[in-house]
């Protein structure tokens, strides 16, 4: 079956929004949030593979992020808003990207139901734009504490889209991450080529 998911390239390399056909009638709705056709037609990769999925529930101003995996390991994210409405970040932090530095922003609904992929090395973050908003998420690899990394979404050299409505409410993890600046001082950023090979190992595997 032809897939029913558009795709569209975000300003950061690598990062893709898709959006799948929802079908509607006097019952509700339903949809598929993740298809592997589109998904492999828009990265030229068979799947996505799937080690763990997260499921997270915010208030209106709540923001995480800009979290990100020690590489290697590394983590591929695929997001989509199951509950509510959030604009989702992605920054590029791979040392040696074309796009290194630039990021993009998609508001994700559950009108829409957009979805983003993040590749590896890949920063994510999001604002919760309503009370009860809830976010799942796809992860290419399974949590691992120490292997965790967080930049601070309010890095101003960024100047993230975060909502000038918003009084932004954040964990202490995130309130105390280095900018983008700091931690590249510090050689905490992934490596361009080094994420490309491990994502697509992640992949096809």
């Amino acid at each position: 079956m032809a897939s029913t998911m558009q795709s569209r390239e975000l300003s950061v390399e690598g990062a893709i929004e898709f959006t799948p056909q929802v079908f509607d009638d006097e019952r509700g709705i339903f949809l598929s949030p993740y298809q592997e056709s589109a998904f492999s037609g828009a990265t030229g990769n068979t799947l996505f593979r799937v080690a763990q999925t997260n499921h997270s529930r915010s208030q209106r101003g709540v923001v995480r992020g800009l979290h990100y995996t020690l590489t290697p390991p590394g983590c591929g994210k695929y997001v989509y808003c199951a509950r509510g409405k959030t604009l989702d970040i992605a920054v590029d932090i791979r040392v040696g990207s074309p796009t290194f530095g630039r990021s993009d922003a998609v508001l994700l609904d559950t009108e829409t139901f957009r979805a983003v992929y993040f590749p590896v090395g890949v920063a994510h973050g999001f604002v919760a734009l309503e009370d009860d908003t809830v976010v799942s998420y796809l992860l290419s690899g399974e949590y691992v504490p120490e292997h965790e990394l967080a930049l601070s979404i309010l890095d101003p050299e960024l100047a993230l889209p975060i909502p000038g409505d918003i009084e932004p409410i954040l964990s202490e993890r995130d309130l105390a991450a280095p900018t983008l600046e700091k931690a590249a001082s510090d050689g905490l950023l992934p490596d361009y080529a080094e994420c490309l090979a491990i994502d697509r190992a992640l992949r096809s595997a």
